[in-house]
C-alpha cells in the first residue's frame, strides 16, 4: 500500500515533531508544546483511518473477491485483533 496522501501527512507529522522538539530545546511554554502535541495525536489518528481504509479497499476486499476462504478468515482475524488493541 503506497499512498501519497499518507506519506504526504506523516511527512507533516515528522515537522511538527521536530517543531516540538525545538519548542522543548526553547524551554517554551508547556500548554503551547501539549497543543502541538494534541494536533500531532489528531493527525495520527487521521493516517490512521486512511491506512485503514485503504485496507479495507485493497486486502479485505481482494480477500472476498478471490473466494480463498483462509485468506478471508486471516483478514477478518486481523481487523478484529486490531479493533480489540484500540479498546484496551
Amino acid at each position: 500500500m503506497k499512498s501519497a496522501k499518507v506519506v504526504n501527512r506523516l511527512k507533516r507529522i515528522e515537522g511538527q515533531v521536530r517543531g516540538i522538539q525545538k519548542m522543548v530545546e526553547d524551554d517554551r511554554y508547556c500548554i503551547d508544546i501539549l497543543t502541538q502535541i494534541q494536533a500531532i495525536k489528531a493527525a495520527i489518528g487521521k493516517v490512521e483511518s486512511e491506512v485503514l481504509r485503504n485496507h479495507a479497499r485493497h486486502c479485505v476486499r481482494d480477500a472476498i473477491a478471490s473466494g480463498d476462504e483462509d485468506d478471508q478468515a486471516t483478514k477478518f482475524a486481523e481487523l478484529i485483533e486490531l479493533f480489540e488493541k484500540v479498546k484496551r
